[in-house]
């Protein structure tokens, strides 16, 4: 992929997209469920996040890098208010991914 023809913008927000698929993908893995993107297990992504994150850097652009070493998300630990009304397992998945991606 051409990267140097994408805006600043536009390199982060797919850096981010990138992010938020791993967080996703290790927060299912702790749950005992499958990933949703694969992105560990795909090469693509990988190249695509570090291609990415060469030209931010080219560009001067301050990122966190991806930390690719395989230390899947722990599960959170998630208190709801005692008089809350009960959360369906699909927002208590987005919950705990937006609280990743958060970090």
């Amino acid at each position: 992929m051409n990267y140097q023809t994408f805006t600043n913008e536009s390199l982060i927000m797919m850096h981010h997209s990138a992010r938020g698929a791993l967080a996703v993908d290790d927060e299912l893995h702790s749950l005992g469920k499958e990933p949703r993107f694969r992105v560990r297990e795909t090469p693509d992504w990988k190249k695509h996040a570090k291609g990415l994150e060469s030209e931010m850097a080219k560009r001067g652009t301050i990122f966190d890098a991806i930390d690719w070493s395989g230390n899947r998300a722990q599960p959170l630990a998630l208190h709801p208010e005692p008089c809350s009304p009960p959360i369906d397992s699909a927002t208590l998945l987005s919950n705990r991914i937006a609280a990743i991606i958060k970090k």
